[in-house]
């Protein structure tokens, strides 16, 4: 009976871990070009307003039509080499499954040249699998601690309970 018990507190506690996992991530998306969008550039004041925050965030995947959940949030900011204006991006992305990290943005955040739109960008692509990449992520996960700590309490007391 008790290790029944046990089984389906443990199935409760992965579950409650890993349920925002099989959700998609929520992200700010904007773009800023030499400083045009300042909501967007840094220092980044975010207040989730709802004209930058995206929930769910959706992302393209490679070989495939459509967009689909994302599972990671990205920022790419930097200067084009050409004429040093800046450039901010905000957005969201998924892995696509291909083998290597060199073509998974989200598998690696790295500073350094790149290729954006056609011209060379010196700057940093960083991605993150926090919602909104703040507090907001964090909250969920102190949420979830508690859930399982009250669970473990309950079973804790139910089999002392039964042994009287």
């Amino acid at each position: 009976m008790i290790s029944s018990r046990i089984q389906i507190y443990a199935f409760l506690v992965f579950l409650i871990f890993n349920v925002e996992k099989a959700l998609s991530i929520d992200c700010f998306k904007c773009v800023s070009m030499n400083g045009a969008n300042p909501e967007c550039d840094d220092p980044f004041h975010n207040n989730f307003s709802s004209a930058l925050f995206e929930s769910p965030c959706m992302g393209g995947r490679k070989g495939r039509d459509g967009l689909f959940p994302a599972t990671s949030c990205i920022k790419i900011a930097g200067y084009f080499d050409d004429n040093k204006h800046t450039i901010t991006v905000r957005g969201c992305a998924l892995d696509s499954g291909t083998l290597t990290t060199d073509t998974e943005i989200i598998r690696m955040s790295h500073c350094g040249k790149f290729y954006y739109d056609e011209r060379y960008v010196h700057g940093c692509l960083q991605s993150c699998d926090i919602d909104g990449c703040n507090r907001s992520g964090i909250t969920m996960k102190i949420n979830s601690l508690c859930v399982a700590f009250l669970l473990l309490i309950t079973y804790i007391s139910m089999a002392l309970f039964n042994r009287s």
